[in-house]
C-alpha cells in the first residue's frame, strides 16, 4: 500500500492546525484541497483519521498514531530535500515565523525587507500571536520569544534590541485632571488601561528602583487582549482614559512628540530583548538557515 506524499502531508497539516482551514493557511493551500486529500488517504488506509464536527476536527486514536510515527519521518524527507537545496547558488523555499505582535512591530519592520531583497526566492509568511505556541506543532520553522519563554532542546539566538524597558504613560491632559503618580502603589488609585492574554491571565505591572521590586495590580474602564487589541490601548491612553503600561519603543514616537508624558519613569523596569528560537536539530531547512546567517551577520544591536 503507497499513500501519496502530498496527501500525507496535508494530513498532518490538518493535525498539527486542528483544522482544515487553519492547516490550509499554513500550508498556502485551500481547505477543500486538504479535505480531499485526508478523504483519499481514508479510503486508502481503510480507517478514519479525523472525526469532524461542523466546530471541531479532531484525531482518532488511528489518527494519532499515524501522526506520532509520520511526522518525524516526514521532517526527514524535507530535510533531505534541503540538502538539495543547499547546493542551490540562492537558497529557495518557504519560511514560517511564529512570533509575538510586540516582535512584529518592534523588530521585524527592521529585518525583513533588507532579508527578503538579499533573498527574493524564500517566501516569507509571519504567524503573529501571544499564546506562545509550540512552534513545530503550528507548523513552523522558527519562532521569536523572549528569553523565559524559551522552550527546551531550541537553539536561541539574539535578535533585535537586547535591552528594553516597560513604560508607563498618560495622556497629559489626564495627568493634569488626576495627578502624577510618586510611586507606583499610586497606580492603585487611577484609571490604568490593562491587557489580557489569550490564555486569560492579565501580568501584574512591575517596577524596579534602586534594587526595590514593586509589583501592583491596578484596576480601569479598559482591558484590551494583549497583541492583538494593544494599537486601542494606546489610542484611548492618546484620548485621556488612563495610564498606560508598554514596551517603551512602542510609545516613544507619543512620547516624542509629547501626546503621551513618562510616568514613573525612574521606576521603568529593564529587561533582555528577544530570541529567535529553532529546534537544534542537524539539519536546518535552507529558508532558515539563511535567516539565521543574516541576523547572525547583522551589527550587533544595541
Amino acid at each position: 500500500m503507497t499513500a501519496e506524499l502530498s496527501d500525507l502531508n496535508a494530513f498532518v497539516a490538518v493535525a498539527r492546525a486542528k483544522g482544515f482551514r487553519d492547516g490550509a493557511r499554513l500550508t498556502g493551500g485551500s481547505a477543500s484541497a486538504l479535505s480531499e486529500a485526508v478523504r483519499r488517504l481514508e479510503a486508502q488506509l481503510g480507517v478514519r483519521l479525523f472525526n469532524r464536527t461542523t466546530r471541531s476536527v479532531q484525531l482518532t486514536e488511528a489518527g494519532r498514531g499515524l501522526l506520532e510515527r509520520l511526522a518525524p519521518a516526514l521532517a526527514e524527507v524535507q530535510a533531505a530535500l534541503d540538502v538539495v537545496n543547499g547546493y542551490r547558488d540562492r537558497p529557495a523555499g518557504v519560511l514560517r515565523l511564529n512570533v509575538p505582535v510586540s516582535a512584529v512591530r518592534l523588530v521585524l519592520p527592521d529585518i525583513v525587507p533588507a532579508f527578503l531583497a538579499v533573498y527574493p526566492e524564500i517566501r516569507l509568511e509571519i504567524i503573529a500571536e501571544d499564546s506562545f505556541v509550540d512552534v513545530l506543532a503550528a507548523g513552523c520553522d522558527a519562532g521569536i520569544r523572549y528569553d523565559e519563554r524559551l522552550e527546551q532542546d531550541m537553539i536561541a539566538l539574539p535578535i533585535g534590541p537586547r535591552v528594553q524597558r516597560f513604560a508607563t504613560a498618560a495622556a497629559p491632559a489626564y495627568l493634569d485632571r488626576r495627578g502624577r503618580p510618586e510611586h507606583p502603589r499610586d497606580l492603585l488609585e487611577h484609571d490604568c488601561i490593562r491587557g489580557r492574554f489569550s490564555s486569560g491571565s492579565m501580568a501584574a505591572w512591575e517596577f524596579e528602583r534602586d534594587g526595590e521590586i514593586v509589583r501592583v495590580e491596578p484596576t480601569g474602564p479598559l482591558i484590551v487582549q494583549a497583541g492583538p487589541a494593544t494599537d486601542l490601548a494606546v489610542d484611548a491612553a492618546l484620548a485621556g482614559t488612563g495610564i498606560l503600561y508598554l514596551f517603551e519603543d512602542w510609545l516613544r514616537p507619543y512620547l516624542r512628540s509629547g501626546a503621551l508624558e513618562p510616568v514613573l519613569e525612574p521606576w521603568w523596569q529593564h529587561f533582555s530583548g528577544p530570541f529567535l528560537y529553532y529546534p537544534g536539530r542537524r539539519l536546518v531547512p535552507a529558508p532558515l538557515r539563511a535567516f539565521v546567517d543574516f541576523i547572525r551577520d547583522r551589527p550587533p544591536h544595541p
